[in-house]
C-alpha cells in the first residue's frame, strides 16, 4: 500500500473517531444514542459524497452493476420517470427511459474519487464523508436553475456548471434513481437524518419527505405514498425514484430522448409583483400599490425592497418603480418593474349657464344656454334641477347646473331668474307648442275618448308572424314555440328566466325538403338580458326601426336537405341569469318551408342534442303566442287631419282589428290581443298646417319608439315612460304650410296597449 493510500486511510479514521460520540452507522444505531431531528449532530448517515464543480473532462458516464445489498424492486414498468403518481410535465417527449427499463443489471463507472478516499479500499457501512447540517436545516449550496441530469451517468449541469453525483442515474425495473443527497444539494433543499426513525429527511419550505432505505413508502408531511421502487443505498449513496420527488414537491421536467437528459424547471425564486390600482395618477395623489408575491417552493417571504416608489409624485413625468422579495432561503426574486405616466393635476369642470333673459312671464319660454368647460374638454355627465322650459307661478327661481368631467371631478353652478305675474301661454298652450319632440307632458286625457276618430281604412301586406311571448316566464327548459313557414316571416320573441339557472335561448331552423333552402335575415332589433322587461322592448324595437333604415344586418343561410342550423343568432349570443329578460324583432325570408324550433335550455348544453328530449311547453294563459297570416298593417288616408282634435286608435280591436291565426302547440285558434308584432306603415298625405302629432297610451305604461319621416323617435326620451292616459309624448309639428306624413309603429313588448294618435291644432304663437 503506498504512501498516499496509507493517508487516507488514517484521515477516514480520524473522521469517524471525530464523531463517535453519535454513532452514524447506516445500518443500525442503539436508541439511546439517537437524536431527534432538530439535535442530530450528524446531517446523515446515509449522506453522499457532496458534489462538486468538475470540468467536462472528468465526467464519467456509463453503466452501474447494483450493489450486491440493493433491494430488488416490485414490479416492472418502462417509459417514463417513476413514482407514487406522473409529475406534471411540459412538453413532454416519449420518454427517454424508453428501451432502459428493463435493465437490470447496468455496468459500473467509478464515481470521481475524492480526496482521502481511496479506490481500493473496501466501503464500511458508514458513510464515506460525514457533513454538518447547516444551522436551518437547509443545503449549503444555494439552489440555481435549470438542473440537468444525464441518464446513466453521475454528470449533473446547472447554471453552466458540471456537478458530479456520488452516483449516476439509474434505472431498475423501470424506475429511474437519482442521488438523494446531489439532488437536494442543487434544488436547495434541506437534508437531515433522524436516528430515532432511521430515515432521511428532506425539507422545502413547508414540505417534509421522509424515506426509509428499502422500503417503498414515503411520507409527505405526515401522509404515506407508495414509490414505484424502493430506497435503497449503493456505496454509501442513499438512492431514490426520482418522481418521489418531484411529484412531492411540484417540479416539473421534460424529456430530452435523443440527448438522454432530464430536465427538471428549478425555479425556486419568489415571484414579486404589483399593480397600481388608479387608471391614472396625478402629481401630488397618493399612490395606491397593490403587491403579489409567491414562492415556488411555498417559502414564507420575509422582506421586500422598493426602487423609484414615492407615497406621491410631486411632479408631472414618467417614473419606473421596481420590486422585489425575499423569501426564507434568502434568494430575492427579479425586480418587477413598471413604468407610469404622472399627469398634471387635474383641474375640475367649470359649470355654467346663462339665459337669454334675466326676467320672464308665466308660460315664456326660457331658453338655457350650458357654457361649461373643462381643461380637457371632457364633461361627461350634466345634470339640471329646476331648468323647466317655463313656470306658471311668480317668483325667483333657482336653476342649477352640475358637471362632472372624465376623472369624476364636479362643479355646481345655480342661477336665479325672476317670473313676473303677467302671462304669457297657459300651461296646456305653451306645452302643444314648445315640448321637444320625443318628450312628454300632462294633459286631461279624460278629453281624448270624446275626439273624433280618424276613419281610416287598411290592407294587409303577406308577412307570417311567429310571436313567441307565452309562456311569457319560463319555468323549465323546453320548446316555447314550433312552427314551419316559408316567405315572408316575421319573428317576434319575448321572454323572462324563471328557471333558477343560467339559459340561453335559440332559434332552430330545420329542412326537411329534397333541395337546399335559403334562410335571410333582412333585419334584427334586439335587446337584453336585463331585468326590465318595458326596457328590453323598447331597445328592442328601436334597433329594429335602424336595422330597416340601414340594413345592416342582413345575413343569408343556406342549409341543405336534412340539416339543422341556428339561425337569430344574436338571440343566444349571452346567457340569461334569473329573472332576466329577451326581447327579439326580426323579418325573415326563405326560399323553401323551414321547420322552426325556439327554445331555452341550460347554457352549457348543446341545443341540438337536446331539442329531441325537450318538452313543448303550456300557455301561461295570460300572455299571447300565436302563428298571425298579414302581419304588415297598410294605412294610407288622403283626407286632411288636424285642423280639430283627433285621433287614430291602434291596437284597440275595433277600428284596428286583432289578427286572427292558430297555436300550433296546442291545435287552437289565437286571436293576436293588442297586436304585437304587427309593422304599421301609416302614410298621412294631408296633415294641417300648424297640427301636433302625439301619442297616447290608453291601456297604461308605455315606453317605445315610433319611425316618423324616417327618423326615430322616442316614446319618450331616455329611460322615461309615458305612464297613463294624462300624458302625451310629442312624435312631430307641421310648420306653416301642410305636409304628408310617414309614420312606422309597432308595438314594444312589455308595454300595454291600445294607443292612440292624437292630432291637435297648435295655437297662435304670440
Amino acid at each position: 500500500m503506498n504512501m498516499k493510500k496509507k493517508l487516507s486511510i488514517f484521515t477516514a479514521l480520524a473522521v469517524f473517531q471525530a464523531f463517535a460520540v453519535g454513532s452514524v452507522s447506516a445500518q443500525s444505531a442503539p436508541q439511546d444514542d439517537t437524536a431527534s431531528v432538530n439535535t442530530a449532530k450528524v446531517e446523515s448517515v446515509e449522506v453522499l459524497k457532496q458534489e462538486q464543480p468538475i470540468a467536462e473532462s472528468e465526467v464519467k458516464t456509463g453503466s452501474n452493476n447494483a450493489s450486491t445489498n440493493t433491494p430488488s424492486t416490485k414490479g416492472k414498468e418502462t417509459g417514463t420517470l417513476t413514482g407514487t403518481e406522473a409529475t406534471p410535465k411540459t412538453d413532454i417527449e416519449k420518454s427517454a427511459i424508453d428501451g432502459e427499463g428493463s435493465t437490470t443489471n447496468e455496468t459500473s463507472t467509478k464515481p470521481v474519487n475524492q480526496e482521502g478516499t481511496p479506490e481500493d479500499v473496501e466501503t464500511p457501512a458508514t458513510p464515506a464523508q460525514i457533513e454538518q447540517p447547516s444551522i436551518d436545516g437547509n443545503s449549503a449550496v444555494a439552489a440555481g436553475g435549470n438542473l440537468t441530469l444525464y441518464m446513466n451517468s453521475n454528470k449533473m449541469e446547472q447554471d453552466g456548471k458540471t456537478y458530479l453525483a456520488g452516483q449516476p442515474m439509474t434505472v431498475k425495473n423501470g424506475v429511474s434513481y437519482v442521488a438523494i443527497r446531489a439532488l437536494v444539494d442543487r434544488v436547495g433543499y434541506g437534508v437531515k437524518y433522524d436516528n430515532k426513525t432511521k430515515e432521511t429527511i428532506i425539507i422545502s419550505g413547508d414540505n417534509e419527505l421522509r424515506f426509509k432505505t428499502n422500503s417503498t413508502v414515503y411520507t409527505v408531511n405526515g401522509e404515506s405514498r407508495t414509490m414505484k421502487g424502493p430506497a435503497y443505498q449503493q456505496k454509501n449513496t442513499f438512492m431514490v425514484p426520482l418522481t418521489s420527488i418531484t411529484q412531492a414537491l411540484n417540479i416539473t421536467y421534460k424529456v430530452n430522448q435523443s440527448a438522454k437528459t432530464v430536465v427538471l424547471n428549478l425555479n425556486t425564486k419568489p415571484v414579486a409583483s404589483f399593480v397600481i390600482s388608479q387608471k391614472e395618477i396625478f402629481a401630488g395623489d397618493k399612490v395606491d400599490y397593490v403587491t403579489s408575491s409567491s414562492s415556488p417552493n411555498g417559502l414564507d417571504i420575509l422582506d421586500e425592497r422598493w426602487t423609484g416608489r414615492q407615497e406621491s409624485f410631486d411632479q408631472a413625468g414618467t417614473y419606473t418603480i421596481s420590486y422585489q422579495v425575499q423569501d426564507s432561503n434568502g434568494q430575492w426574486s427579479d425586480p418587477y418593474s413598471m413604468t407610469i405616466q404622472v399627469l398634471s393635476p387635474n383641474l375640475p369642470p367649470v359649470a355654467m349657464f346663462t339665459t337669454d333673459k334675466e326676467q320672464y312671464k308665466m308660460g315664456e319660454k326660457i331658453t338655457y344656454i350650458d357654457q361649461s368647460t373643462d381643461d380637457e374638454n371632457s364633461i361627461e355627465k350634466t345634470v339640471w334641477e329646476n331648468n323647466s322650459l317655463a313656470f306658471f307661478e311668480p317668483g325667483p327661481k333657482t336653476v342649477t347646473l352640475t358637471v362632472t368631467d372624465n376623472h369624476g371631478a364636479t362643479n355646481t353652478y345655480s342661477k336665479v331668474i325672476t317670473i313676473t305675474n303677467e302671462t304669457l301661454y297657459s300651461f296646456s298652450d305653451f306645452n302643444l307648442l314648445f315640448t321637444p319632440v320625443g318628450q312628454k307632458f300632462t294633459f286631461n286625457g279624460g278629453e281624448v275618448t270624446s275626439m273624433e276618430k280618424v276613419p281610416y281604412t287598411y290592407r294587409d301586406e303577406p308577412s307570417l308572424l311567429i310571436r313567441s311571448n307565452s309562456p311569457e316566464t319560463v319555468n323549465t327548459e323546453g320548446i316555447v314555440y314550433k312552427e314551419s313557414s316559408s316567405g315572408q316571416t316575421r319573428f317576434m320573441i319575448h321572454h323572462v328566466n324563471n328557471t333558477g339557472k343560467r339559459v340561453k335561448m335559440y332559434v332552430i331552423a330545420t329542412n326537411n325538403n329534397p333541395n337546399p333552402a335559403v334562410f335571410e335575415q333582412q333585419n334584427m332589433g334586439f335587446a337584453g338580458p336585463t331585468p326590465y322587461a318595458t326596457v328590453a322592448g323598447k331597445l328592442s324595437i328601436d334597433k329594429w326601426f335602424k336595422s330597416i333604415q340601414t340594413g345592416a344586418d342582413q345575413k343569408k343561410e343556406v342549409i341543405q336537405p336534412g340539416e339543422s342550423k341556428l339561425i337569430l343568432t344574436e338571440l343566444n349570443k349571452t346567457p340569461m341569469k334569473e329573472g332576466q329578460v329577451i326581447s327579439l324583432y326580426s323579418d325573415a325570408y326563405s326560399d323553401y318551408s323551414l321547420d322552426y324550433n325556439v327554445i331555452l335550455v341550460e347554457e352549457n348544453k348543446d341545443p341540438f342534442e337536446t331539442l329531441p328530449m325537450l318538452p313543448v311547453l303550456d300557455r301561461d294563459g295570460v300572455h299571447n303566442r300565436g302563428t298571425y297570416p298579414n302581419a304588415t298593417r297598410i294605412i294610407t288616408y288622403d283626407q286632411l287631419v288636424g285642423v280639430k282634435p283627433a285621433r287614430l286608435p291602434l291596437g284597440d280591436n275595433a277600428s284596428d282589428p286583432n289578427l286572427v291565426g292558430t297555436d300550433p302547440m296546442a291545435y287552437t285558434d289565437a286571436s293576436n290581443a293588442g297586436n304585437f308584432g304587427v309593422l304599421y306603415k301609416i302614410t298621412l298625405n294631408n296633415v294641417a298646417p300648424r297640427t301636433l302629432i302625439s301619442f297616447n297610451p290608453r291601456g297604461g305604461k308605455y315606453s317605445g319608439v315610433a319611425l316618423v319621416n324616417n327618423q326615430v323617435v322616442s316614446i319618450a326620451d331616455g329611460n322615461v315612460a309615458v305612464s297613463n292616459s294624462s300624458e302625451q309624448s310629442v312624435l312631430y309639428r307641421t310648420g306653416a304650410y301642410g305636409e304628408s306624413v310617414t309614420i312606422l309603429f309597432s308595438a314594444a313588448p312589455g308595454s300595454n296597449l291600445p294607443v292612440n294618435l292624437l292630432f291637435t291644432p297648435l295655437p297662435s304663437e304670440k
